[in-house]
């Protein structure tokens, strides 16, 4: 098991929040995630080499986490899924059943068919999913996760 990583002091507002609330109870937030399955992504970045934070939901599926790059909707990908193509191996706090489990982890792109009907699950599990790529031109990455 892996040590949870302090937050950076250049965490933002929102990001520093969630991921206290997280690590205060277990693993659960309040809005706007509350009652989601959450996990805290650690990445390096692809540029600067600093560790970054992105508290995100997930979807389990086996012995992986599943995330999405969503960036609810936005015409561009967000900055941890650059920072973990440029460096696929990340640090991660999984929200389960019986607490947080902390690890390190290799992300992986999944895509074509596999990739497709992952993210059909993720809109049937959370419909929002649905409204953030029909406001979007881009395909939503879907980021496979694998504890090391």
């Amino acid at each position: 098991m892996a040590v949870a990583p302090e937050i950076p002091a250049w965490t933002n507002d929102f990001n520093r929040k969630v991921a206290e609330d997280f690590r205060a109870n277990d693993g659960k937030v309040g809005p706007p995630f509350e009652g989601a399955p959450m996990i805290l992504l650690w990445t390096t970045g692809a540029k600067s080499g600093k560790t970054y934070l992105a508290p995100l939901v997930y979807q389990a599926d086996g012995d992986r986490v599943l995330i999405f790059a969503s960036k609810a909707g936005a015409p561009t990908n967000p900055d941890w899924y650059h920072n973990l193509v440029a460096n696929p191996t990340v640090t991660v706090e999984v929200a389960k059943a019986d607490g947080v489990d902390t690890y390190e982890a290799t992300a992986t792109e999944v895509k074509g068919d596999e990739r497709d009907a992952l993210y059909r699950r993720q809109v049937e599990l959370m419909p929002g999913f649905g409204d953030y790529e029909a406001k979007t031109s881009r395909t939503i990455p879907v980021i496979s996760i694998t504890k090391n």
